[in-house]
């Protein structure tokens, strides 16, 4: 995966927005101005990537068993986030899948008008 495939597969997400709130190389998305996604810009041009996601507590502890790539979340709750590591043994199709798991675990968290509202702005 690029920082691009990144970037635009977080952006077809229906009401991302992407952000810089921590400095200029920690690029952040949100959907309802809560983060689902984040990463370092820098990391990626050393070919060090990884990103920030945001998983099931239960699941979180199942894909870090069972990944090397995958690590309780840098500089956040390890509870609720992980840090994959781009380069890993984590295969495309999966982080694909837990960037989806991310965003809706984010948007379903939302207040019911929240999520009208996203969802009629992208009709």
């Amino acid at each position: 995966m690029t920082i691009q495939d990144f970037y635009d597969y977080c952006l077809s997400k229906k009401g991302v927005t992407e952000h810089f709130p921590f400095d200029e190389d920690t690029l952040v998305f949100k959907v309802g101005g809560k983060m689902f996604a984040l990463s370092s810009l820098s990391q990626w041009e050393k070919s060090e990537p990884s990103v920030n996601l945001k998983c099931d507590s239960e699941r979180a502890l199942e894909l870090r068993a069972q990944y090397d790539a995958i690590n309780p979340g840098y500089h956040m709750s390890k509870v609720h986030w992980n840090t994959v590591n781009v380069n890993g043994d984590v295969p495309q199709k999966l982080l694909l899948e837990l960037i989806s798991h991310s965003y809706e675990l984010i948007f379903n968290s939302l207040t019911k008008k929240a999520q009208a509202e996203i969802l009629q702005k992208d009709n």
